[in-house]
Formats: structure tokens, C-alpha cells, sequence
């Protein structure tokens, strides 16, 4: 039994031999050449879509109603005059009021240097000869009102304009004279002083005789405050007696 198994395997082993060579062996598929490469990276999410580009609704929304007009700024706003002109006709009982007058611009008053030419001054004598020779009442005047700087200090308060336009206020010319727009007396507190130097000067001096313009300066130097008095013939009593302050243009 051995035998026969030997040799029935031999007899297989050549028939495979004799059945490879008879069928022959097809032949190899060509070789691929594969090369591994990285795969590309996922494309960036896009953008969410923009609010213009979103699908119109076929529906129309509702037209807003108009926004209510906002108070004006009471705060800001400019006070009405309660004298505004009105349209209305005026009634026929009632006159109109008549049209005021365009402002005429102030005129500066005072004395200028050719009104002032021959004017007496500190020092140039009596101004008029007379009983009162020797005395010298413009200078007396002139050297009393300088003492005192209320003096000043008044003219420019009543007449600041025509002191610095140059011109000299006429302030007695046989009345003590008071301008337009001077409150109460105006100029009360230096027609005093004034007074007080004249009452205290010798009694020759106030009978003295005078004739035309004085002029008092009450400092020196240029654009010196300065103010007249006098005019025609008079004496320097006179202003002790004057009737009082009477409007004028000086």
C-alpha cells in the first residue's frame, strides 16, 4: 500500500510538470509608477451673503409715517420786540404814529483854537485893566483848580468827548451853562469850586473889569483838559451872582 501511494504521488507530480510546460505562462502586465502626493487643502467657507443681496421680499413694507415736526429752541431763539410791526390795516380811528427820525450823529461841542484866539490865560494879565491891576485871577483861578483834582476829574466826567477832540467847553458866559445829556446840574461840583476861589480872592481882584474869553487849563502838556468862561464885558464877581445853569452848546 505504501508502494502504490509512492507511486501515485509521482505520477500527479508529473502530470503538473507535463501540464505546466504544455500551457504557457501569460505574460506580466506593465509596471505603474504611482507617486503619493499631499492632497490640496479644503477650499475657505464662503462669506455670508451682504444684507443688499438678500432676495427681495415681493411684499412692499409699510411707507413710515412722518416724523412730527420738533419743537423749536425757545433757549437759542432771539426775544420777539413786543413792538413788532403787524400787517393788519390800521383802524380808521386810530392815527398812525408818525416815522421817527433817522439818529443824527452827536456833534461835538466846545470852543476850537480859532474861538480861543485872544483868550486871557495864566499869566497874560488882567484881561481887561482896570481897578484890579496887579492881580492876576486867571492864574489864582487856574493855580486853585489844579490843587483840587476833583476838578478834573469833573470836566472829563461832563465833557470826556470834547476834551479829547481838543476843544475847550464854554461853562459861564453870564449864566452858568449846562449841555444837553448832563444829568441834574451837570457840572454843579466845579461851578463850586470855581465860586470858592472867586469869594476868596481879594475884593480888587473880583472888581475887576474883563472883556472876552478866559481860558483855565487844569494840567499841562498836550491834550490838556480845558474849559472858557467869560464872553463880551464882565467882571469875575459876576459869577457869584449868576442866575444859574442855563442849556447851551459850549
Amino acid at each position: 500500500m505504501a508502494l502504490i501511494v509512492s507511486v501515485g504521488a509521482h505520477l500527479a507530480a508529473l502530470a503538473v510538470l507535463l501540464a505546466a510546460h504544455v500551457a504557457p505562462i501569460p505574460p506580466e502586465p506593465r509596471s505603474v509608477l504611482v507617486s503619493l502626493v499631499d492632497p490640496p487643502p479644503p477650499p475657505p467657507p464662503s462669506p455670508p451673503p451682504a444684507p443688499h443681496d438678500a432676495p427681495k421680499s415681493p411684499v412692499q413694507a409699510p411707507k413710515k409715517p412722518p416724523s412730527p415736526e420738533k419743537p423749536k429752541d425757545t433757549a437759542r431763539a432771539a426775544p420777539r420786540s413786543p413792538l413788532r410791526v403787524t400787517r393788519a390795516p390800521i383802524p380808521r380811528d386810530v392815527t398812525p404814529l408818525p416815522a421817527s427820525p433817522k439818529p443824527v450823529p452827536a456833534r461835538v461841542m466846545g470852543l476850537g483854537e480859532a474861538e480861543l484866539q485872544g483868550a486871557a490865560t495864566a499869566g497874560s494879565g488882567s484881561g481887561g485893566g482896570g481897578g484890579g491891576a496887579g492881580c492876576d485871577m486867571v492864574r489864582l483861578l487856574q493855580e486853585g483848580l489844579r490843587k483840587n483834582p476833583r476838578a478834573r476829574a469833573a470836566l472829563l466826567r461832563a465833557h470826556a468827548a470834547t476834551v479829547g477832540a481838543g476843544r475847550a467847553p464854554l461853562v459861564w458866559s453870564g449864566d452858568w451853562i449846562r449841555t444837553d445829556g448832563e444829568a441834574g446840574d451837570g457840572l454843579s461840583g466845579l461851578r463850586e469850586m470855581i465860586m470858592m476861589e472867586v469869594a476868596f480872592a481879594p475884593a480888587a481882584c473880583r472888581a475887576e473889569p474883563m472883556r472876552g474869553l478866559v481860558l483855565i487849563s487844569l494840567n499841562d502838556g498836550p491834550g490838556a483838559a480845558r474849559f472858557a468862561l467869560g464872553g463880551g464885558h464882565w467882571r469875575w464877581s459876576d459869577l457869584l451872582f449868576a442866575k444859574g445853569a442855563r442849556r447851551g452848546g459850549g
